[in-house]
């Protein structure tokens, strides 16, 4: 009997959902932070969906939000001009640093000692937060506005993508451009994964395949529709993507094929994500909602708990939305 996809929803946001990033796996298990026009971004169980904190502090849609590995601190970029640093187990805000225009995107260094933010005044900007005081390290060279900005080779280059219709690989030590891609149209997503330093790009239909380091084109898979987020599975098998279609596609990564398709949200897909372990993979709509859906349909993992009434096989799942638990099936 065939299995159907049956994705947990996580009510709590009242906008749009715009970005999301998954935690390491911690002894406590891994987590999961959303970015929301709501001003309110939000903590989760990341295998359940389940609802631990709101982060109340910014005055403007947050566009951008991260986790360091072991989810001990959180950061947030948003649209009043700052870029915060919170104790993610307390929930208090730690640092806010301001900026001259919206911030779009936050990035830990792997140690957790720096953060690097971008946004509408189109500069990279490199914080030392042992030194909140110390003014922060600063990159021009993007025309237009920097959509994501993302540590790489060890934190010793980075990656920023741009309204400019570019994507651009700078050194951090001399602070200086190594390399530039340009695009016919405005880059809607970048996933970087350090296993492999490989660059997942979205623009257009098209998700790309980057080599993170020389910046070389590995391979172009076409979408059905407008894709605005797509991320490739850590064992590198597949890949998911979602856009402008409310849809969710899964791509075998050798083959390019379409293996599945599923429509749960309300509204397009801004951002995809998948979890640490690779068992599910989270998505953020127009519609408010972020969505789980499992790697493996019909594997008991989190929530989803397989049962087997004779000799048929059903998916039972129980969906928690802010510490409320509801039977869907």
């Amino acid at each position: 009997m065939a299995m159907r996809q049956t994705p947990l929803t996580c009510s709590g946001h009242t906008r749009p959902v715009v970005d999301l990033a998954f935690s390491g796996i911690t002894p406590f298990g891994y987590f999961l932070i959303s970015a929301c026009k709501d001003g309110k971004p939000m903590l989760r169980q990341g295998d359940t969906g389940d609802w631990i904190g709101t982060f109340l502090g910014h005055k403007g849609a947050v566009w951008g939000a991260t986790l360091n590995t072991d989810a001990t601190k959180a950061a947030t970029a948003a649209a009043d001009f700052t870029a915060k640093v919170w104790d993610a187990v307390s929930g208090d805000e730690v640092l806010s640093l301001a900026h001259k225009h919206i911030v779009k995107s936050v990035n830990f260094t792997q140690d957790s000692n720096c953060l690097l933010t971008a946004g509408n005044d189109k500069l990279l900007r490199i914080y030392d937060l042992s030194q909140p005081e110390a003014p922060s390290q600063e990159i021009a060279g993007h025309s237009a506005a920097i959509k994501k900005a993302l540590w790489c080779n060890n934190d010793k280059q980075i990656l920023s993508a741009a309204d400019d219709k570019t994507i651009r690989l700078w050194d951090r030590s001399s602070m200086q451009e190594v390399k530039m891609l340009t695009f016919e149209t405005s880059v809607s997503s970048m996933e970087y994964m350090a296993d492999g330093e490989l660059l997942v790009i979205t623009y257009g239909k098209t998700i790309a395949f980057y080599n993170a380091l020389s910046l070389e084109l590995i391979k172009t898979v076409e979408a059905p529709a407008p894709i605005n987020s797509a991320s490739l599975h850590p064992e590198k098998d597949f890949f998911v993507a979602g856009g402008e279609d409310f849809k969710l596609y899964k791509f075998d990564y050798s083959t390019k094929e379409e293996l599945e398709s599923y429509k749960g949200h309300f509204g397009p897909v801004h951002c995809v994500r998948f979890s640490p372990d690779g068992e599910l993979y989270a998505s953020g709509s127009e519609d408010g909602t972020l969505r789980l859906w499992q790697t493996a349909v019909g594997k008991t993992y989190g929530l989803w708990k397989c049962v087997l009434p004779g000799k048929s096989l059903f998916v039972s799942v129980y969906t928690f939305c802010l510490n409320k638990m509801v039977y869907c099936g």
